[in-house]
């Protein structure tokens, strides 16, 4: 198991920055107001031979409202969790009250803490640590989060006197990431924790409660997925706030780089323009999805009808994508949806043999020949798959180049539909010319130009 080192503090005192700089990413929301972070992010670290998990958690306020207590309470099962935590405060501001009423409160917690003085660039290190002493936690640690100065000497001390840990092929084995997608408020974050088994994200009936890309390692059945809650999407003239954007940008990328996605769709509102938008975008960034209808309970036979309908003909562009209807509240129907995503992948991943391919291609063909290009007709000669995730099949033939989008289209349904995949689209790339594998020199000119 992964050790865990949290951080924690008040808002605004350079958390996520210290998350982004010790993962080496921009995971995590990164302003100058306080409250930006609302949720925990895990990020997976390494120094040298020790890998560890870091989490960034929302900022402590004990006097907040009732948003507030909801992140206070993210905290305390955190220290659960965790097996260090990195206590993070701002030598700018020195020691404040909220400060010490969280010193106490992790005094009292007998967890294992280490005080993080934050913002010492430019100042004395004895000068910017000797205030904090009084908070009872330890010689404090001073670093830059924004320069990265400090960080290596705090790492080391975290592992001093640690044996390294082996690498195994089964434990380095790649995680399926899953992303959870929808408009805002559609329950995505209760989703999430339903799958988890403990509140994770932050519930809220506001729409953008879930700004950061919450990303949660959860086993269940004995396989491992990492589940990804992103934000909300909501439609671009309603998106002002630079925070929001960001997050709209984390949201794609989450996507981009996800296994599977789970479109979530609130039952009860019906299909919106905005979900199949999404719908879309999914579909453009190549990657396979289920649609989960959530809110399915309490509805009347008749609305739970049409929206089974609407979801065939206005998603009609996903080849074969499974509809799953669940109550995320009630956690009713939930065991089908996990299962959903994972075939998704598993048609994102297929692997189709060249012979077997261009039988295929040649069924579609007579199906439906390809038009003709100034009175010549498109000939299509041979196809097979240059990549996976999703599946990219190359066809060779004379003009293939000047096949219309259309035709391309009805190519990718009908490779989808024979090999029976769910919800994966199929990349088509035409390539003018026969057989490239045809032997001799051809072959190999051919080979050059697939470099």
């Amino acid at each position: 198991m992964l050790p865990v080192i949290a951080l924690i503090g008040r808002p605004n005192v350079g958390k996520s920055t210290l998350f982004n700089r010790l993962t080496r990413s921009r995971d995590a929301l990164v302003d100058d107001r306080p409250g930006v972070t609302r949720d925990r992010l895990y990020g997976q670290c390494r120094l040298g031979r020790h890998p560890f998990l870091v989490v960034d958690s929302g900022g402590l306020d004990l006097d907040g409202d009732d948003f507030a207590s909801q992140v206070h309470g993210q905290v305390e099962q955190l220290l659960i969790e965790s097996d260090t935590v990195l206590f993070v405060v701002d030598a700018l501001d020195g020691v404040l009250m909220h400060d010490r009423e969280i010193a106490q409160w992790l005094r009292a917690s007998g967890a294992t803490v280490r005080l993080i003085v934050n913002k010492t660039e430019g100042v004395d290190p004895d000068i910017a640590t000797s205030e904090f002493e009084e908070l009872g936690l330890g010689k404090p640690v001073p670093v830059s989060a924004r320069r990265g100065s400090g960080i290596g000497k705090l790492l080391e001390s975290l592992f001093e006197g640690e044996p390294d840990v082996p690498v195994e092929g089964a434990d380095t084995a790649r995680i399926p990431a899953i992303a959870i997608v929808g408009r805002p408020n559609v329950g995505k974050s209760t989703l999430l924790n339903r799958l988890s088994g403990e509140k994770r994200a932050i519930v809220s009936s506001l729409p953008g409660t879930t700004r950061d890309c919450v990303r949660t390692p959860v086993r269940i059945d004995g396989n491992e997925y990492d589940l990804v809650d992103t934000a909300g999407i909501r439609k671009k003239a309603v998106v002002r706030d630079r925070i929001e954007k960001f997050s709209v940008v984390k949201t794609l990328q989450a996507i981009e780089a996800s296994d599977a996605v789970l479109l979530v769709l609130d039952a009860r509102t019906g299909i919106e323009s905005q979900d199949v938008a999404i719908a879309g975008m999914i579909h453009e960034l190549g990657r396979s999805l289920a649609v989960v209808l959530n809110k399915w309970d309490g509805l009347d036979r008749s609305w739970k009808n049409r929206m089974i309908r609407d979801a065939g003909e206005r998603l009609s562009f996903l080849p074969d994508c499974e509809h799953v209807a669940i109550s995320a509240l009630y956690g009713s129907n939930l065991d089908d949806v996990l299962p959903a995503a994972i075939r998704a992948r598993e048609s994102a991943m297929i692997k189709i043999p060249t012979s077997s391919l261009n039988r295929v291609l040649q069924e579609a063909i007579s199906s439906t020949p390809p038009p003709a290009y100034r009175n010549r007709q498109i000939k299509l000669k041979f196809a097979h798959q240059a990549g996976s995730n999703p599946p990219l099949v190359v066809i060779h033939g004379n003009q293939a180049d000047k096949l219309p989008e259309s035709y391309r289209r009805y190519l990718s349904r009908f490779l989808a539909r024979a090999y029976r995949l769910r919800g994966t689209p199929v990349r088509i790339i035409m390539r003018v010319g026969d057989n490239p594998f045809a032997g001799g020199k051809s072959a190999e000119r051919g080979s050059g130009r697939r470099r």
